[in-house]
């Protein structure tokens, strides 16, 4: 079921996007991720319009909407390749209709995803905090 995020479920959100990072970012020290943790549980997802996918009691997927920009969308590495993130991705879509993100070049699996989803590439730009290119891309209703 997906379902607007409770402050009491932080730790479960921060758990799926650390560990989904971790893994399709390899490319990243992980230790870049875990410097972000805080802010993650004291800015990000507090400030943003969340959303997660909870099923058997066990939050196997977010998405985080921060104004026009898909600021985070995971799934657990465990439950990725069942339609979590469609179903995401469509409940996203619905409170939207038009919204861009970024996901990283050296993560080809995230911008198929994307694109398969309707989004198509804007441009490309390199991250200022871990300096990799970012591909910014765009979705329009």
């Amino acid at each position: 079921m997906i379902r607007k995020f409770e402050p009491e479920e932080i730790n479960d959100v921060l758990d799926v996007w650390i560990n989904a990072l971790i893994q399709e970012h390899s490319f990243i020290d992980k230790e870049f991720w875990k410097s972000k943790m805080d802010a993650m549980r004291e800015t990000y997802i507090p400030n943003s319009d969340t959303y997660i996918f909870k099923e058997n009691e066990i939050v196997k997927g977010f998405f985080s909407l921060h104004g026009d920009t898909l600021a985070a969308m995971f799934v657990s590495p465990e439950f990725q390749g069942n339609g979590i993130g469609r179903k995401l991705m469509d409940k996203a879509k619905s409170l939207r209709n038009r919204f861009e993100l970024t996901v990283y070049k050296e993560n080809p699996k995230g911008i198929e995803f994307y694109k398969k989803c309707g989004f198509e590439i804007i441009k490309e730009k390199v991250d200022v905090h871990t300096g990799h290119i970012e591909v910014l891309m765009k979705y329009s209703s």
